[in-house]
């Protein structure tokens, strides 16, 4: 693929990894406001305006009220005597992540502009980037569809199949970002060099992934960490006992015992086929072997003691920042092994 005189690929790699960087922290804030419960502390979505706090006691008292109509209020933090201090606190880590969100949209559609207008994007990634910036706003969506699901008065959190699509969402954001900086990268020392592929193992190893990422989703919508404080028992055994009553879709999609059990044991089909993975990058790039291998290594033992200490506030954050980290490594591992000779 030819490069205009004009285009900047270093230039646009180096800005999309910057991104990617926030994205990484965007998943850790995310992590935070689901384990302190904060995800539905605002009621409303308010793009331009809710990017200010409350400002002063009445404004925070009206965002407290409104707090107050929903399922989560009434049933479990209102008995529980939550003052407006306590709200405050969990307002914070809810708005900071809407914040996030807003400044992510901003260092990604600014620099666009800026680039675009300076005829600064290599030919043939203009439509990729702008899917990148589509996902993003998509990624907003399903956030507010995710807080939607549980204002109700009969809810107490946010439905967990809406919490995995906005979680996978954002990492697959996050991996598509990656990617499109590598292409770029590499445009910059092989002026003619086409974009890496995804191979037959790439979809295979994708999937696999995939699953154990969806259910740690689910996992963490249906505070299943809590399930189970040991390892590698539960409940004094391999197995736990699973609810069958409703049938075993029911209890494949909403069973916390089952989650636990399947996320656990599924991380081991993802540690073998991440280690295929890092072997074959091993060949183009020894250091994204190393990185690879660190971050399941990582990812496995912040899992592990995630359960151990009963779903530790800062040790299960980690374990999804982890994950996030694992992911961008994956991307790197299958660029590396798909690109052209």
């Amino acid at each position: 693929m030819p490069i205009n005189p004009e285009a900047r690929p270093i230039l646009l790699a180096r800005w999309l990894f910057a991104v990617a960087a926030v994205i990484v922290i965007m998943v850790i804030v995310g992590g935070i406001t689901r384990l302190t419960e904060s995800g539905l502390s605002i009621t409303e979505w308010k793009p331009v305006t809710g990017a200010l706090p409350p400002l002063n006691e009445s404004q925070w008292q009206a965002e407290f009220d409104a707090y107050k109509e929903i399922g989560e209020y009434q049933l479990v933090n209102g008995p529980a005597g939550m003052t407006l201090a306590d709200y405050k606190f969990i307002y914070f880590w809810e708005w900071f992540h809407r914040l996030l969100g807003r400044f992510i949209g901003l260092i990604y559609a600014l620099p666009l502009l800026w680039f675009w207008v300076k005829r600064q994007i290599p030919a043939g990634y203009k439509p990729r980037l702008l899917a990148l910036l589509a996902l993003g706003a998509l990624q907003g969506t399903f956030g507010w569809y995710m807080v939607r699901s549980g204002l109700s008065a009969e809810m107490t959190d946010v439905s967990h199949f809406w919490l995995s699509i906005h979680l996978l969402t954002a990492l697959f954001t996050l991996a598509g970002l990656i990617w499109t900086a590598l292409d770029l990268l590499r445009l910059a020392q092989i002026p003619n060099a086409r974009p890496a592929r995804l191979t037959g193992f790439a979809w295979t190893l994708s999937a696999v992934l995939f699953i154990q990422l969806l259910l740690g989703a689910w996992v963490a919508g249906l505070n299943a960490g809590l399930a189970s404080d040991s390892w590698p028992l539960m409940q004094g055994r391999l197995f736990p006992e699973i609810d069958m009553s409703r049938g075993a879709l029911y209890a494949l999609t909403h069973d916390p015992f089952l989650l636990h059990f399947l996320h656990r044991w599924w991380a081991w089909v993802a540690v073998a086929a991440l280690i295929v993975l890092a072997r074959k990058a091993r060949v183009f790039d020894r250091r994204a072997s190393i990185i690879i291998h660190s971050a399941f290594g990582l990812q496995i033992i912040l899992g592990i003691a995630t359960v151990w200490t009963g779903v530790n506030l800062w040790i299960a954050t980690a374990h999804q920042g982890v994950g996030a980290l694992l992911v961008a490594a994956t991307a790197w591992g299958l660029h590396l092994i798909g690109r052209g000779k």
